[in-house]
């Protein structure tokens, strides 16, 4: 490596002078994908309040049942299509669907419903088209290299995150939250223009990867069925999922009771969202590849659990503001730079049909099924303030012993590729 920026990027992620290209493209490719996520974010978390606290349950159950429809047809779409085809097909049905919305939020009269609608909509999009990309991540690198460059990939997707609330926080109040839709639609754009890129650049293509994968529209669930690995990697995120649900709800209550102004609650969700991003970007670029190769997969998927059951501890005993955002805001770091890209890189080790079919199976309908069946206690329980946060701390160590399974599991199979269970 000769230039500037090519020695900066061995220092920080020990990438190689072949995986430049590649690794930049997929910067970009996150970093438009999560931009145009979080312009969204706060105005379905702001139409989840003007719903109806009390009724976030049954939100969160229909993003369940429309999972469940999703899947198939996605499967039957990586079934027949190579992914030069279906990965910006799905970016594309997405930007669609936005301008759809855009239309429909100009008519009053039905607004509270469309936003009903929204909220369930971008819990779809949020997964999906997140979960596309680390496939697709998960395809073009080996097990080897997603631990050397996944946490700076993922640090392209946390400088969105920066960036996506801080358009939000700005032009929300003066502009509307509504006109945050289209920006969304340019950066989904872009997102799509990296993927082309990617594909004609990509590490380790071959003509396999160039043809349809094949197999049944559910062979995504049916494979994580016959695999403990999957299955583990299946509870892991139910675990992480439901706690993330009880902080959810109890962190609407908190902004609910913090302000009654709609565009106000966007711009308070915004700035959560901001300080998260920052507190993210300098772990990914310089932690996360280092701590994952000297402590391994495991202990960096256990290192949340960890910090959530210190977080949900410290909210039974002083519930507010301050001390959700702050836990937010550690909670989600040590998520983004850490331990989600330790869970990604779980995947490396598995099948094509299951990179794409499988984890797309587990990210969007064991995610969401744990969101509705978490959400649902929270309610039939009646638990509310500093009961959510003390009932949700136990299940955690629990979700510590799972990923640190995952991880000697991971090391097994990764010596032994041909023998993902």
């Amino acid at each position: 490596m000769d230039s500037w920026p090519e020695r900066l990027l061995e220092r920080t992620a020990e990438v190689r002078g072949s995986e430049v290209r590649a690794l930049l493209l997929a910067f970009a490719y996150f970093f438009c994908l999560l931009t145009a996520y979080y312009l969204l974010r706060p105005v379905r978390d702001e139409m989840g309040i003007a719903g109806g606290v009390r009724q976030l349950q049954w939100l969160f159950t229909g993003t369940f049942a429309v999972m469940l429809l999703a899947v198939p047809l996605f499967g039957m779409l990586v079934a027949k299509f190579p992914r030069r085809r279906f990965l910006p097909a799905v970016y594309w049905f997405f930007i669609a669907n936005l301008l759809i919305f855009y239309g429909l939020f100009g008519e009053p009269g039905i607004r509270v419903y469309v936003g009903r609608a929204f909220f369930i909509w971008v819990s779809v999009f949020n997964l999906f088209v997140i979960s596309v990309f680390w496939s697709f991540m998960a395809d073009l690198f080996s097990n080897e290299q997603g631990k050397r460059l996944f946490g700076f990939i993922a640090a392209g997707g946390s400088l969105g995150a920066i960036t996506g609330p801080t358009i939000a926080a700005e032009i929300a109040v003066p502009f509307g939250p509504d006109n945050l839709l289209l920006i969304s639609c340019g950066f989904l754009m872009l997102a799509v223009a990296c993927i082309h890129a990617l594909l004609k650049t990509a590490p380790q293509d071959t003509p396999e990867q160039q043809t349809p994968i094949g197999g049944g529209i559910l062979a995504g669930a049916s494979e994580v069925f016959k695999s403990s690995y999957l299955l583990g990697i299946c509870l892991y995120l139910f675990l992480y999922t439901a706690s993330s649900t009880f902080l959810y709800f109890l962190q609407a209550d908190i902004v609910s009771a913090a302000s009654s102004d709609p565009s106000e609650r966007v711009r308070i969700f915004a700035r959560i969202d901001q300080a998260v991003g920052l507190a993210t970007i300098l772990i990914q670029c310089f932690i996360t590849g280092r701590f994952m190769r000297r402590f391994g997969v495991g202990l960096a998927a256990a290192l949340l659990p960890v910090v959530t059951i210190a977080g949900f501890a410290a909210l039974a005993v002083a519930p507010g503001v301050l001390m959700v955002t702050g836990f937010q805001t550690l909670r989600r770091a040590v998520n983004f730079g850490i331990s989600r890209p330790a869970r990604e890189v779980l995947f490396t080790v598995i099948s094509r049909e299951q990179k794409y079919k499988s984890k797309n199976f587990i990210d969007t309908v064991i995610y969401r099924g744990g969101d509705a069946i978490s959400g649902w206690a929270i309610r039939l329980m009646g638990l509310e303030g500093g009961l959510i946060a003390l009932v949700a701390a136990p299940a955690a160590l629990l979700w510590i012993a799972v990923a640190l399974a995952l991880g000697k599991n991971q090391d097994r199979m990764a010596s032994q590729p041909s023998a993902a269970e």
